[in-house]
């Protein structure tokens, strides 16, 4: 009988674990560097459905040189709204080669939908204002590791 307690124990925080997580940031994705011309930028990497789902909600701050990088398996209309998000930030668009399709700046706690003009796999979502600040417009290309790898998939299709 105890062993039979202390599974159910086990299995209830093995299932519910999860919702001690929840309203909490996510802290330690993967992280990688890009390039902005002469600016660098940290990114966490959210690369699952459900590292996208939580992006950066409930952050209550976030360095300016930071930002998020979310990976999706194809290219396609990638929609992002701000629920649960407490910091303003600028959404970047970013075609396979790196190259900026269009920016949305979006405000905290809303549940305003903003979309890609064009099919992207990336979107770089980023402090607000952090773009502009650094004269960086739709057209820019952003250079790292996941543009090249994405580049040379793409290559390696046609």
């Amino acid at each position: 009988m105890n062993t039979f307690a202390t599974r159910l124990l086990f299995l209830a925080l093995l299932c519910c674990g999860n919702s001690f997580a929840q309203g909490t940031p996510q802290m330690n994705l993967p992280r990688v560097k890009l390039t902005a011309g002469m600016y660098l930028v940290d990114t966490q990497v959210a690369a699952t459905p459900e590292q996208r789902a939580t992006g950066l909600m409930f952050r209550q701050q976030m360095p300016s040189a930071e930002g998020m990088l979310f990976v999706f398996e194809q290219p396609g209309e990638q929609c992002f709204w701000m629920k649960n998000t407490l910091l303003p930030l600028t959404a970047a668009f970013v075609a396979d080669d790196g190259t900026i399709v269009n920016l949305a700046d979006m405000a905290p706690q809303t549940t305003e939908s903003h979309c890609s003009e064009k099919p992207v796999r990336f979107v770089l979502e980023m402090n607000q204002g952090w773009f502009t600040q650094k004269g960086i417009k739709p057209g820019f290309k952003l250079s790292g590791l996941p543009f090249k790898a994405s580049a040379a998939h793409g290559t390696a299709a046609h």
